[in-house]
């Protein structure tokens, strides 16, 4: 290598020269420029965040990975004594155990992903201080550590699904399971660009992280987790529609359990407004990125 000159590449995959820096770090130069090529040069980075957040989630405990397992399946118990047998819920003719959790793991799931993500900047601060790599790699890496826990809740529920078709349960799995990739996407999108949103925007309004936690089980609430879309009053299924996650978790449920609603209109329209969401996050999050330090 010539000691005057090296021709080099910076952060942002422009070639440039200088005598005397092996990488140059430049601010990003426009707002669309979201560098997401560095990604793929980051992914060994990205694998052990990956194994730092699955190990360190329960470390130090004595049942360590089991609270992956136990977590929903108490979630799971309590809905079903609390709606199911005080407030008696329907449950679509389905066992209420049944019911609850194919609602408890997906929901976890994007639950998880959006709090996680939404702490992103605030919570690694320091770590983005002392060292460069994109920015985007925490947020992906807090994505596939959740899968990995959703993988074990959800061997979870096909293990008491299997047990409950033995009995002779009224399940009836169907062809709409195949569609759980692309539900599990979908909802792993949700969560990521939500809580990128929330992060970019925690910078400034510190409070914003306050209500996360408030804000999921509202939207808990106003989806058809606890409850079946058929058990809503005519009036107010309109508003449920509105609300993105609900085709995505009945169509889980139906897949898995043979009912449900199964709506092609209203998970198209879910795949929209994701896409919405998506390009949304990544603008602001690409916006606040080059000043949050400054801030935090």
């Amino acid at each position: 290598m010539n000691a005057n000159w090296a021709t080099i590449r910076d952060a942002n995959d422009v070639r440039t020269t200088d005598p005397y820096w092996s990488t140059i770090i430049r601010p990003t130069r426009s707002l669309f420029d979201l560098r997401l090529r560095q990604l793929w040069r980051y992914r060994d980075l990205i694998s052990l965040f990956v194994w730092r957040d699955f190990v360190s989630a329960y470390k130090q405990t004595i049942l360590g990975p089991l609270w992956h397992i136990i977590q929903p399946l108490l979630t799971t118990l309590t809905y079903s004594l609390i709606f199911g047998k005080v407030a008696r819920l329907p449950t679509d003719g389905l066992p209420m155990l049944l019911f609850y959790m194919s609602g408890t793991v997906l929901w976890g799931y994007f639950a998880a992903c959006l709090t996680r993500t939404a702490t992103t900047f605030v919570a690694n601060a320091k770590l983005y201080d002392k060292v460069y790599f994109h920015r985007l790699v925490i947020p992906i890496s807090v994505i596939i550590s959740n899968l990995i826990s959703f993988a074990i809740q959800c061997a979870m529920f096909l293990v008491f699904l299997a047990c409950y078709a033995a009995g002779g349960a009224r399940v009836q799995p169907n062809a709409c399971l195949l569609l759980l990739p692309l539900l599990l996407l979908m909802m792993a999108g949700y969560g990521f660009g939500c809580g990128l949103i929330v992060s970019a925007l925690t910078t400034r309004y510190r409070d914003l992280a306050q209500l996360v936690g408030f804000g999921v089980q509202l939207w808990m609430y106003a989806t058809p987790v606890i409850y079946p879309l058929s058990a809503v009053p005519g009036r107010f299924q309109k508003l449920i529609a509105l609300n993105p996650i609900a085709p995505i978790i009945e169509t889980f449920r139906y897949g898995f359990l043979g009912a449900g609603t199964v709506n092609p209109g209203h998970l198209l329209y879910s795949v929209v407004v994701l896409g919405v969401v998506l390009l949304a996050s990544l603008l602001l999050f690409n916006r606040v990125e080059s000043t949050f330090m400054d801030t935090v």
